[in-house]
């Protein structure tokens, strides 16, 4: 089915199908996007990535491109939202928009330094205490996804 969706969701280099499988099923339920950036950490037809959409795979609208300057050309004129725990702005303190784009980075590394340089106030954090390094990938994105359908 395809549709205009109300966000998109951008995994850059993800590492885990299983997380990619979670975060695919978010994107069916708020309504999202989901676009995979090269290299990924799997096959697409990967057993664990669609285990872990379980069977709402079938209705995820979904693309992987070979790099960034690929995705940027086919999303372009969109408010790019990047996330990180290095990041001072929290994500709640920012005005999302439909069509808005999420961007997340790997499971073990995050985004890359090169995506992170001249965002400025488009940079964001999701809090957590010090006891915890970072949320789980798939958690992020639903925190950041669900705040943003919440706002629109």
């Amino acid at each position: 089915m395809k549709y205009d969706p109300s966000l998109h969701v951008v995994l850059v280099h993800p590492e885990i199908p299983y997380n990619t499988g979670s975060v695919g099923r978010t994107c069916v339920a708020v309504g999202a996007k989901l676009w995979l950036v090269r290299p990924l950490g799997f096959r697409v037809d990967d057993y664990y990535l669609r285990r872990a959409g379980l069977d709402y795979w079938e209705h995820l609208e979904w693309e992987v491109v070979d790099d960034w300057p690929q995705l940027t050309e086919k999303l372009t004129g969109r408010t790019f939202w990047y996330f990180s725990k290095t990041a001072t702005r929290e994500y709640t303190k920012v005005r999302f928009q439909p069509g808005d784009v999420l961007v997340f980075g790997s499971e073990s590394q995050g985004l890359p330094p090169s995506l992170l340089t001249d965002v400025g106030d488009q940079l964001l954090r999701i809090p957590v205490r010090a006891e915890v390094r970072s949320l789980n990938l798939s958690n992020a994105v639903a925190v950041a996804a669900y705040e943003a359908l919440r706002q629109m």
